[in-house]
């Protein structure tokens, strides 16, 4: 009676803990991806005064901001994934958390352009990884049945550092400059590490860790992944939208040029709205798709497609609002539902993966997906720039509405992909 039990407890770690213990660590890692978007959000807001003191063009400065920050986190994501498919995840957390938080300090050190963007890059570099690392702890901790739920409050948790990220960033540059803003958000976060490092638990130093001939090769599990079809489709939407969400980093600089709002005013406003629309529509989304996915593995691809559908279509409309509060009243609509379809997209790429190659998975739609995300930013810039040839005040507006239309088109390509979800389930 002794040995299915052991063996239940290898293939089921989140029996391991209680109830509350799970919730605990859910709560912890929620804590550790809201640092890493505060971090962000941050220099989100900071777009007007850095360009202005490095004269840089919208091109430059959508380089600055996805490029260098994405392209290190895209590299990086998969090395860190594999390490983390066998390592000590906790670990691996740990030294993330504290990585991206020097490196936003060193941000605000910066004297050139090229300083600035080295800067960037190591904050990618660091925040790469902790989200698969995260994600296949929170894989662990929970049961199939509560992961939606459980990945809609870890991506919610990035709500509130959303609006302390503009709010406090755009009041510290008024009052500080926006070098003492970065150099505030890095060093606050590093205590944080050691709580990490204390409060998690790695399930592996209990069930044993992955023995070399245990697992799977990189080329073993991306050739399994190929063969889902369902996996593909996934990814696909996760490109796209990715791509045509990059833009969104640019609705400050919207806000401040075609909109005339203040910097202070933008981040206290765009600041609410993005992260009441995020923590609304992320735990909406993995309430939902836990609940409709007991019905039907297929509204996890159904779900995230008609969000993403919807919101863009709706963003298009905000963008061509006459008034602040209309465009803001509009933008709020649209984020939400878009966020809606985060959780269960998420959901679903777990659903599919396998336990052996999780991290692998969850990092190579990081990988793409992010990758993607950096060209999207550096895009919008340069349509910024072309179409402020004809147009110097209309120019980014052009840009942010063309730059919705790949999160439209990911609707329909998830919509399509959902009829192999069932057949490819796997543990």
């Amino acid at each position: 009676m002794d040995e299915p039990s052991e063996i239940s407890a290898k293939m089921m770690p989140w029996t391991l803990y209680s109830e509350r213990r799970r919730w605990i660590m859910l709560a912890l890692l929620s804590i550790v991806y809201a640092s890493s978007g505060f971090d962000v959000y941050v220099f989100g807001i900071l777009f007007e005064p850095i360009r202005h003191d490095f004269h840089l063009s919208d091109a430059l400065l959508g380089f600055l901001s996805g490029v260098c920050l994405l392209v290190p986190y895209a590299l990086v994501a998969l090395p860190v994934a594999r390490w983390a498919e066998r390592g000590d995840r906790r670990l691996i957390v740990t030294l993330a958390l504290g990585l991206w938080s020097m490196m936003t300090a060193l941000c605000g050190l910066a004297q050139s352009f090229w300083q600035l963007a080295v800067a960037r890059a190591g904050v990618g570099a660091g925040e790469s990884g902790s989200i698969p690392t995260a994600q296949s702890l929170i894989a662990d901790y929970f049961p199939p049945a509560q992961r939606g739920r459980a990945f809609g409050i870890w991506y919610a948790a990035a709500s509130p550092a959303t609006l302390l990220g503009y709010a406090m960033g755009g009041y510290l540059t008024t009052s500080l400059g926006w070098r003492m803003a970065l150099i505030l958000a890095g060093l606050t976060n590093l205590p944080l590490a050691l709580v990490t490092y204390l409060g998690l638990r790695e399930p592996r130093r209990r069930l044993g860790f992955p023995m070399a001939g245990e697992r799977e090769s990189l080329r073993e599990s991306m050739g399994k992944l190929r063969t889902k079809s369902s996996f593909v489709y996934l990814l696909a939407a996760c490109v796209l939208y990715s791509f045509g969400f990059g833009a969104v980093a640019f609705i400050p600089s919207f806000m401040i040029r075609s909109l005339h709002v203040s910097l202070a005013e933008t981040g206290l406003a765009f600041g609410i709205v993005l992260s009441v629309a995020s923590l609304l529509g992320q735990s909406g989304g993995g309430w939902l798709a836990d609940r409709l996915a007991k019905r039907d593995v297929r509204w996890l691809a159904w779900l995230a497609g008609l969000a993403y559908a919807v919101g863009g279509a709706l963003q298009t409309l905000a963008l061509v609002a006459p008034t602040e509060q209309r465009f803001l009243v509009l933008t709020f609509c649209a984020l939400t539902i878009i966020m809606l379809g985060l959780a269960p997209l998420v959901a679903g790429v777990h659903a599919v993966c396998g336990q052996s190659r999780r991290a692998t998975a969850v990092a190579l739609v990081l990988f793409t997906g992010v990758l993607f995300g950096a060209v999207g930013q550096y895009a919008t810039g340069v349509m910024s720039d072309v179409f402020g040839l004809q147009d110097t005040v209309g120019g980014l507006r052009y840009a942010l509405m063309t730059m919705m239309l790949p999160i439209f088109l990911a609707g329909p390509l998830l919509l399509a992909g959902a009829r192999a979800l069932p057949s490819d389930l796997e543990a």
